[in-house]
């Protein structure tokens, strides 16, 4: 069993593959939180709470003055009782009062793993390949229950946790936070780990010790955003890519989050994630139910590497749906980079009869093929081909890229709406705004309310006339700009605050609808690159295009950082041109290709313009990764060296039998004096012989990994080396 209820004691047991979650009912009902971290066999209460009397901690027992919520750990702790620290929920009465009291009322524990209405959330493959706990928590003065759900896989060290509330009372409620999970430790012996960033610069990796008070990262923007994303771990001081103690948590929403923790007085740190609380609320009418988003909670004790591991197994394989998630990506070319909006049908063909002599599988037409879309002042929401550019329509490209024996891909940017559009001139009232003042525009473009079925609809109707009528095998989904004057003319005043989330509701419906109605098109999820880059747009679109920053040396960041939670196999990556048109940088076309074939490889340039060599090349990068790709993409990822911390950058790749391996190295800027490096593998079979393809060297495997390969030392800037190691059979 993964889930074992003490009842003399009280105590819940949650086991997953090599963690224990322990939670206890205490006093008169009030939930508990007693341990997570390695898996303990059995427990017999080692580690009792303490209940000291603390000044200033209030009880709610006036006989008791050691008992108090303000100093006990908390499973998912209210304000206004006695709990001074950060609640975990918090909700308003018709009488303007926020204070609650849930306490325990019942639980039940079942094989399998609920889905969760309108969101996406990891699943289970079979009834036994997980078991789900359910804690209802009430109050019974006002009606309100709180489900605390928890599932435990059996094969991941993983806990995920969601809430969902119900109004069991007679008079309406309104939720001004409703967080995922709160988790208290009795221990203050960590630093926090956090990714940050903003457009083209994503995923940056912060570290620092916890302080006392309160260290938060959120977005308000009405998506995860670049500038943090929905994750946060807690780590010991020592623990390193491959050693200590991990605490990591992972949301799986798209939209406005918080990520925080809490240090008090006494050393105890409390750690909670959800829906941002900034301008939310929902209104919960008798009879009516709220559930909050899924968050991914890990623990690891050997490092980070671990910690990515489970994250990369269980989101390939758990969150992830469709046939894609086991399918080898195409590779592609963009035409973005090579035309921007200055294209017609001749030129489009030539690039994509140029992509198919170099071996290419997939073209993609971005941005400029609908509407009047010449640049990006007109057209958005006008899905109708342009008959200028395109005077015989799509069906003519797609046509002619199948001839040559190539799919065809096409951008759409669905959420946002031009003010210079036919659909706003007879729906001005379908973008977000408020009454009485003109909204502010992001890249001359508005936001379409989808919290309004309607829009929705329209939505999905235009796009699938789109798709249904044209063979279309790839769709990048973009969303180039956060929201503002966030209101929607459809909902009541005393619901306006919901209208950020009933938007991801909208959206999550849209991208159900209409990846179920098209399964065979492999989906991929865009925001300016990754400014919403998180696990919730995974369950529908199995990779995103990881940052519109196609420059090689600021990738190597990129993907690390992004490495952390997320696998290679969901990062679009494209070598592009040369001086780079994001940051004006002069790489070698084979940096280039090392990067981008660390992850969903493609290209973003003008082909037509190429010389001769670097066709050539080209041909080898995409030869060379058909050969790779099944290891890249399904292989187990290692990080070697953090561009975080050195003038370099390294990774391996390992076959899920470790009979094969591909790594990856990058020396950013070339230095005097400098010492003989040695790289060492990671994740190989210790007894393997394993040859290197390019020199026929063999070496065993505890030896690459232990001992390690000296690199040639080369004096110039960007350099990159990738070997290929296969088993010798006996």
């Amino acid at each position: 069993m993964a889930i074992i209820f003490d009842s003399k004691n009280r105590i819940f047991h949650l086991q997953g593959k090599n963690t224990s979650y322990i939670i206890q009912i205490i006093r008169d009902g009030y939930l508990a939180h007693l341990y997570w971290g390695a898996k303990i066999k059995h427990y017999n209460g080692s580690n009792p709470i303490a209940f000291i009397d603390r000044g200033f901690s209030p009880n709610p027992d006036p006989l008791d003055r050691t008992f108090s919520l303000d100093t006990i750990p908390c499973e998912y702790p209210a304000y206004g009782n006695g709990d001074f620290r950060i609640p975990a929920y918090q909700l308003q009465l018709e009488n303007g009062s926020t204070v609650t009291d849930l306490r325990y009322k019942s639980h039940k524990i079942y094989s399998g793993k609920p889905t969760l209405e309108g969101l996406p959330c990891t699943y289970t493959l079979d009834i036994n390949d997980a078991e789900t706990l359910e804690i209802t928590l009430e109050d019974t003065l006002i009606g309100l229950r709180a489900t605390l759900i928890y599932t435990v896989f059996n094969n991941f060290n993983v806990i995920s946790r969601s809430v969902r509330f119900y109004n069991n009372g007679n008079e309406d409620l309104k939720l001004l936070r409703a967080l995922s999970a709160s988790v208290d430790f009795r221990d203050n012996e960590f630093e926090i780990i956090t990714l940050y960033g903003s457009h083209t610069n994503e995923k940056n990796i912060a570290r620092r010790p916890i302080v006392s008070g309160i260290q938060m990262v959120d977005s308000c923007r009405g998506a995860s955003s670049p500038q943090q994303a929905p994750f946060l771990a807690l780590v010991r001081k020592n623990t390193t890519e491959d050693t200590g103690e991990v605490y990591s948590f992972n949301l799986v929403y798209s939209g406005n989050f918080t990520a925080q923790t809490q240090l008090d007085p006494y050393g105890n740190t409390r750690v909670n994630i959800g829906i941002n609380p900034f301008d939310f609320s929902w209104l919960l009418e008798p009879n009516e139910s709220f559930q909050t988003p899924e968050v991914i909670m890990t623990y690891s004790s050997n490092g980070l590497g671990e910690m990515s591991k489970t994250y990369h197994d269980l989101y390939t394989t758990r969150l992830c749906r469709g046939k894609f998630k086991n399918k080898v990506r195409p590779i592609l070319i963009n035409n973005w980079e090579a035309t921007y909006f200055d294209f017609n049908a001749e030129k489009i063909k030539k690039i994509i009869k140029a992509g198919k002599e170099l071996g290419m599988e997939l073209f993609v037409l971005d941005d400029g093929w609908f509407g009047k879309r010449n640049n990006d002042l007109s057209s958005l929401g006008d899905w109708i081909v342009d008959k200028v550019k395109l005077p015989n329509g799509l069906e003519e490209l797609v046509d002619y890229t199948a001839s040559l024996g190539m799919e065809f891909g096409l951008w759409f940017e669905p959420e946002m709406i031009s003010e210079n559009s036919d659909l706003f001139r007879s729906n001005p009232d379908w973008c977000l705004h408020v009454p009485n003042r003109k909204p502010t525009v992001g890249r001359n473009q508005l936001v379409l309310d989808l919290s309004r079925k309607e829009v929705c609809d329209y939505l999905i109707d235009s796009l699938s006339s789109i798709l249904s009528n044209n063979k279309i095998t790839y769709v990048k989904w973009d969303m180039n700009r956060h929201m503002t004057d966030i209101g929607s003319s459809a909902l009541p005043s005393e619901r306006q605050r919901e209208t950020t989330h009933r938007y991801m509701l909208g959206l999550y419906y849209i991208l159900e609808t209409l990846t179920s109605k098209f399964p065979n098109i492999l989906f991929e999820s865009c925001s300016s690159g990754g400014g919403r880059f998180d696990a919730g747009m995974l369950y529908y679109m199995p990779q995103t295009w990881t940052s519109d920053n196609t420059d090689a040396i600021c990738r190597l960041k990129i993907q690390y950082g992004t490495s952390l939670v997320y696998p290679p196999i969901t990062m679009g990556s494209h070598v592009s041109t040369s001086p780079n048109h994001q940051v004006g940088r002069i790489t070698p076309l084979e940096t280039r290709g090392h990067v981008a074939m660390s992850g969903n490889f493609g290209y973003e340039l003008d082909l037509t313009s190429l010389s001769y060599e670097e066709k050539e090349l080209i041909k080898e990068q995409i030869s060379v990764y058909k050969e790779i790709r099944n290891i890249i993409q399904f292989g187990t990822f290692h990080r070697v060296l953090s561009p975080f911390d050195l003038n370099e950058a390294a990774w391996n790749f390992v076959s899920k039998t470790q009979e094969e391996f591909v790594a990856f190295y990058f020396k950013i800027l070339s230095e005097p004096g400098t010492s003989i490096r040695i790289i060492k593998f990671k994740g190989l079979n210790a007894d393997f012989l394993y040859k290197n393809l390019e020199t026929s060297e063999i070496f065993a495997g505890d030896e690459l990994m232990n001992v390690g390969i000296t690199i040639p030392r080369v004096k110039k800037d960007f350099i990159s080396k990738m070997w290929r190691f296969k088993v010798i059979k006996p």
